[in-house]
């Protein structure tokens, strides 16, 4: 009698645990400060929105810049832990100066220095991730750290809430308890992560040199342009905050929205990721971007009542099936000597296309009506199911 096999969260290496907490932590720190720092900005620093947007723009700008590089010089090093670990650190560095802020140069540079940080250690971490996790386990790895990412990043916006409850609107009191769990982040990070030794390459060429970006195939360039198109109809989650104030959800409450996404998304990432080892990805996909219609359609009708709440909960489902999905097909297609370069690029360009669409969302929104913001949605994922079928001979699964 054969005894019956560990489940996957059993096979999972103690690292790519460490590496989901590790997320979950700067989420909490992040999401504490985020959640709350436009309101900050405006109502106790005296900040424009104007300015407001714009430093929000180069905060992001900077952060894709980054993204492009680190993968590669990841690749480069043959090092990921050591740019995770500045990553993360400048993150948590960052952290006090929102507390301290005086003036809008103070948060431009905390911002800078937030971002930075993010551009550093995401390609580098997901690199890792696709490293350490077993061929036959990267779907449940990535949702997993997807996972256990989104627990914080619905956690923080309810200690926000709660905190700004017990301390009568202390902004800088709740910015410096935000610092705890970042430095806690990357304590972790330092000492529960233990990086697998890579072949060491007698002469180190550079992973964006064009015989390397060559190597770089067809499916990998089709899953980042699918990844592309797909961040296009997803645009920023703001705008279902201001569709909820749009139907009379009283400011204080409005992280509920948020809050309410990401539970659903936290609790189907690992169970979608399991799946997603063993089930083709391409109908994945597809079911998650006709969830994302769905959810299109409902917010595009009614902005209160159990049909929004529905819409909000099936955009949280449907990023749980996807966006890990999408990060474990990057590693599939791509060499294991360029994965950082290969997350580099899927990060900058999804980014790009976050901004465009959040952009285009936010002009839909003035000139057109509420609405015609979410009816592009459906456009765009309807194109990106039409890529779906274009799906090049190199991506087996």
């Amino acid at each position: 009698m054969s005894l019956p096999s560990q489940p996957p969260l059993r096979k999972l290496p103690a690292s790519i645990w460490a590496l989901g907490f590790v997320s979950l932590l700067m989420d909490v720190s992040s999401e504490l400060i985020h959640s709350l720092l436009p309101v900050f900005m405006v109502t106790t620093l005296g900040i424009s929105v104007l300015v407001v947007g714009l430093i929000e723009g180069a905060a992001e700008a900077t952060a894709l810049i980054v993204k492009a590089f680190s993968g590669a010089l990841s690749d480069y090093w043959g090092k990921r832990k050591p740019l995770a670990v500045l990553g993360y650190g400048l993150g948590a560095f960052s952290k006090p100066l929102f507390a301290l802020a005086t003036s809008s140069g103070w948060i431009v540079t905390a911002r800078l220095t937030d971002r930075i940080g993010k551009g550093i250690r995401g390609a580098p971490r997901d690199a890792l991730v696709a490293d350490i996790a077993p061929p036959e386990l990267r779907g449940a790895a990535f949702g997993l750290r997807q996972s256990l990412d989104t627990v914080g990043a619905f956690l923080g916006p309810i200690l926000a809430i709660g905190f700004m409850l017990l301390w009568q609107d202390d902004f800088r009191a709740v910015f410096w308890v935000a610092t705890v769990p970042a430095f806690m982040c990357v304590a972790l990070l330092v000492w529960g992560v233990q990086e697998p030794n890579r072949p060491v390459q007698h002469q180190r060429i550079n992973p964006i040199s064009r015989a390397n970006l060559v190597r770089l195939s067809s499916a990998y360039w089709w899953v980042v342009g699918v990844g592309a198109v797909f961040t296009l109809a997803r645009f920023s989650e703001a705008f279902l905050v201001l569709r909820a104030q749009q139907g009379g959800l009283a400011l204080a409450w409005t992280p509920v929205v948020l809050i309410s996404m990401n539970i659903v998304y936290a609790a189907g990432a690992y169970p979608l990721g399991k799946l997603a080892d063993k089930v083709p990805h391409r109908w994945l996909l597809a079911w998650g971007l006709l969830l994302l219609i769905a959810a299109d359609a409902l917010l595009a009708t009614s902005n209160s009542g159990w049909v929004f709440w529905l819409g909000v909960a099936l955009w949280g489902l449907h990023m749980a099936m996807t966006q890990g999905l999408l990060a474990a097909m990057v590693a599939d297609t791509a060499p294991a000597d360029l994965r950082g370069t290969a997350y580099g690029f899927f990060n900058l360009l999804s980014g790009v296309a976050m901004l465009v669409a959040s952009g285009l969302a936010g002009w839909l929104w003035q000139t057109f009506g509420t609405s015609f913001t979410f009816m592009a949605g459906i456009g765009f994922a309807t194109v990106a199911l039409g890529l779906l079928a274009l799906q090049p001979r190199g991506l087996v699964r």
